[in-house]
């Protein structure tokens, strides 16, 4: 969206103006919601977590400062939401070991289908650290202050959840 529009957008919703936070809330609902189900792995809790969100989103506008973007701050408050959702299903144990990154070459000739099922089939905590780290370019400490864990559990989680992705697949599911 051009800056000058979205500052407009900006402008009208500090206004409560509805038919602005209509336009902000139509200019991100389907990314923010693929974002939350892929966290939450539930249509009416990543509905549940856009609302939320938004809501947030709007009662915050006004400390949003521009030092990001403004899809990228949406973005930040609707994976917080969604990991409100599905952070009781998650279990974290701190292991010390040995967290080196495991690349995955996807090949040419994955079946997406395949990987969606295989990625939403893990358990809630290795999904959500997956998807936020793998799918959305969240880093390490930003999951690790989301999720009130170490950066170390954050990495552990990680390498379990690409371990056990890689099994499935290699078993076909």
């Amino acid at each position: 969206m051009p800056d000058f529009i979205e500052e407009k957008i900006i402008e009208g919703c500090l206004k409560n103006d509805r038919v602005a936070q209509k336009a902000l809330y139509d200019q991100y609902k389907t990314k923010m919601y693929t974002l939350a189900f892929r966290i939450t792995n539930n249509f009416e809790d990543a509905a549940d977590a856009v609302q939320e969100g938004f809501l947030q989103v709007f009662e915050s506008l006004p400390t949003f400062n521009g030092d990001s973007k403004l899809g990228t701050w949406i973005h930040t408050i609707i994976a917080r939401a969604a990991l409100k959702k599905v952070k009781s299903q998650m279990h974290f144990e701190e292991i010390s070991e040995n967290n080196q990154d495991i690349f995955i070459d996807w090949g040419s000739d994955i079946d997406v289908q395949q990987l969606e099922k295989a990625i939403a089939g893990l358990p809630a905590g290795y999904r959500s650290i997956f998807t936020l780290y793998e799918v959305e370019g969240f880093k390490h400490r930003e999951i690790a202050e989301m999720l009130d864990i170490s950066v170390n559990t954050s990495k552990t989680q990680l390498l379990k959840a690409k371990r056990m992705l890689i099994s499935r697949l290699n078993n076909g599911g």
